[in-house]
């Protein structure tokens, strides 16, 4: 029964990592800012330089990457408060120093996610 969780949670990360490594197929759109001019005052006009994808996408990563600092200081404590009761048991012990550097290693890895997201999309 491992194997197939094994082999299930391979599939699915490839899936996953082979839908963000395909290319997007062609889109084609109608051109609506052709049409405006220096006195159009439609909302469309108006609204013509103000939709910024590059905000967006800094938010949602920044979003996300804040959960997962917020879930590896949940770790932390939780494994500080396991590490107090375990009562000098060396297995609860040592389960509690893991879960403990795991969730530094991990926090530590969101901290430089968050710094590379923010160099990176700042450039473009």
């Amino acid at each position: 029964m491992k194997k197939w969780k094994q082999v299930l949670l391979a599939f699915a990360v490839m899936t996953g990592v082979g839908a963000t490594a395909l290319p997007a197929t062609g889109v084609s759109a109608i051109n609506v800012f052709k049409q405006c001019g220096a006195n159009s005052g439609s909302d469309v006009c108006q609204a013509e330089g103000t939709d910024d994808a590059t905000k967006m996408i800094k938010t949602v990563i920044n979003t996300m990457l804040f959960i997962l600092g917020t879930i590896a200081v949940i770790m932390i404590i939780v494994g500080g408060i396991r590490y107090t009761i375990s009562g000098g048991d060396a297995s609860g012990v040592k389960s509690a120093k893991d879960t403990v550097l795991y969730s530094v290693v991990g926090l530590v890895v969101a901290l430089m996610s968050y710094a590379i997201v923010n160099f990176v999309v700042g450039r473009f």
